[in-house]
């Protein structure tokens, strides 16, 4: 869609953000954009969704300038998914979030100087040396707000009592799936806190993106989720392709679609074997790669490629199908269809795995549209928010099929889910695959792609949940500013939440049952 954002100033913020939540009813915060508007100053787009009628709306607001700092008002009572969000937005552009309780960096290290996405920053590898240091820790952080006088007051805050055990779950730890650290404040073996540690592979994507073309950042994002490399580029593809008034013909869409749901059961296929191997149960894992390998020689044969395909592009495909395409895909429905019972039956349906997941990092119906948690982890509590539904591209609004929810809210919930959404991938492909219609692969475009001036959202349903793409042009060959919405930012941001009150070893069943690609949180 493109943007008509609602102008706030500095004064009505605040008040026009809660009303729009209360009023409204635009209750999910889909994600904030942090932007350097050049001369305008720098200030956030945030994107809303009124869960009801599914309605959207974008708000734009200019940070207050005091000094040398930026300034907006937190968004964090009404929105909990708001938190790791502003905190992206005060680690690349500075702009400090008024009220919020903890202003630390987020992925960056704590020492590090600047604002990478403000167009000023000095890009220079001499700038930007690496420390050859260990990143100092930190138990307090900052909280600003403004005082009588209009100038900026700091509050800290101690992030945990001195006589607190704090164990750090990772950076490296088989149920993390990544780099990743989860630092675990803990009381006995009960959990008190949780607070994320992101960035270990952060590889300045979003950054990198102003400087190059539109097909050069193609690759970015099958290399945020191998798992999701083609849902992740039809994201993106996509949002190029509405600004640019590119019209796709059927076989396009009929292929786009095919390959989509191929690769959702990939990922589910993923997900449920490296579940069961977070949980000791090695034979469910080795029984989903053995038939994960007939999936991707099925797509290997169209695109190349088994775990980063390249195959969507501005105007259609890289190329056509292969001439067994239909014959494979059909063959794979066959042979795919009852093996998934098989699944449950060595795993899912043992009542070691019930015992186990049921009531295990729960969070329920309200809960998971605060923290913004969508894909099957939010189904798991009865939210509708799959993206092929609510705002449906290519052919998710011409085929059938159902939108899986459950009501348990908890980690055995959010499995189930994934291994009924492997039916209806099947049965979407199933009514696609002997109808793909003749047509054109590609809609050719100019040599030198440029899109239009104007701010575009594009998302679709990953994986795990809703990813977006933000793109804001300027009429030029490179965006001017390009954000991603990575499906697992707000999965990790609702861990705290999930996690409180819980054992320490329900945070390794829970983060089985959470569908997080570390590649995807970084960018």
């Amino acid at each position: 869609m493109k943007l008509q954002n609602i102008e706030l100033t500095f004064d009505n913020f605040s008040h026009e953000m809660g009303r729009l939540y209360s009023e409204k009813h635009f209750d999910y915060l889909v994600t904030i954009i942090g932007e350097d508007f050049g001369e305008e100053g720098l200030g956030c787009i945030y994107i809303l969704e009124n869960t009801q009628t599914h309605e959207r709306c974008s708000t734009r607001i200019i940070a207050k300038q005091i000094g040398e700092d930026y300034v907006i008002p937190s968004v964090l009572k009404l929105w909990r998914a708001a938190d790791l969000l502003e905190r992206e937005v005060y680690d690349f552009l500075g702009i400090k979030f008024l009220g919020h309780p903890d202003m630390r960096r987020l992925f960056m290290r704590n020492d590090f100087k600047g604002w990478p996405l403000r167009k000023n920053f000095d890009m220079s590898p001499e700038a930007n040396r690496f420390p050859d240091t260990d990143e100092p820790s930190e138990d307090w952080t900052t909280e600003w707000n403004l005082g009588k006088d209009g100038n900026l007051v700091a509050t800290r805050h101690q992030l945990m009592d001195d006589d607190d055990f704090v164990m750090n779950f990772g950076p490296n730890h088989p149920s993390t799936h990544g780099v990743l650290r989860l630092e675990t404040v803990v009381n006995g073996e009960t959990i008190k806190h949780v607070y994320p540690h992101l960035g270990y592979i952060h590889r300045g994507m979003e950054k990198m993106a102003e400087s190059m073309t539109y097909p050069q950042i193609l690759g970015f994002t099958d290399r945020l989720n191998y798992l999701c490399a083609m849902m992740h580029r039809h994201a993106l593809v996509g949002v190029i392709e509405e600004a640019m008034g590119v019209e796709l013909s059927d076989r396009i869409h009929y292929i786009r679609t095919i390959m989509d749901e191929l690769q959702r059961i990939d990922n589910h296929l993923l997900f449920l074997g490296t579940c069961a191997q977070d949980l000791s149960a090695l034979t469910a894992f080795l029984y989903c790669m053995r038939d994960r390998e007939h999936l991707l020689n099925v797509m290997e044969e169209t695109t190349g490629g088994r775990l980063i395909q390249n195959y969507y592009r501005i105007g259609g495909l890289q190329a056509d199908i292969d001439p067994h395409f239909v014959s494979n895909v059909k063959a794979l429905c066959k042979y795919f269809r009852p093996m998934i019972q098989e699944y449950l039956d060595v795993f899912g349906d043992n009542v070691i795995t019930h015992k186990r997941l049921e009531d295990c990092g729960p969070l329920d119906l309200k809960d998971s549209i605060n923290y913004a948690l969508t894909g099957p982890a939010g189904r798991a509590a009865g939210w509708r928010n799959d993206v092929r539904k609510n705002h449906p591209y290519d052919l998710y609004d011409k085929v059938e099929f159902k939108e899986i929810t459950l009501t348990s809210a908890d980690s055995m919930a959010r499995y189930m889910v994934h291994v009924y959404e492997m039916y209806e991938s099947l049965h979407i492909i199933e009514q696609l695959i002997d109808n793909i219609p003749e047509g054109d692969y590609y809609i050719k475009q100019k040599p030198i792609i440029k899109v239009p001036e104007g701010q575009w959202w594009f998302s679709v349903e990953g994986g795990a949940g809703e990813f977006g793409i933000y793109l804001d042009s300027r009429g030029d060959k490179s965006p001017y500013r390009l954000k991603m919405r990575p499906m697992g930012l707000t999965l990790v941001g609702a861990f705290d939440k999930m996690l409180c009150g819980q054992k320490i070893a329900d945070l390794v069943a829970t983060g089985a049952s959470i569908d997080f690609v570390i590649p995807d949180l970084d960018r």
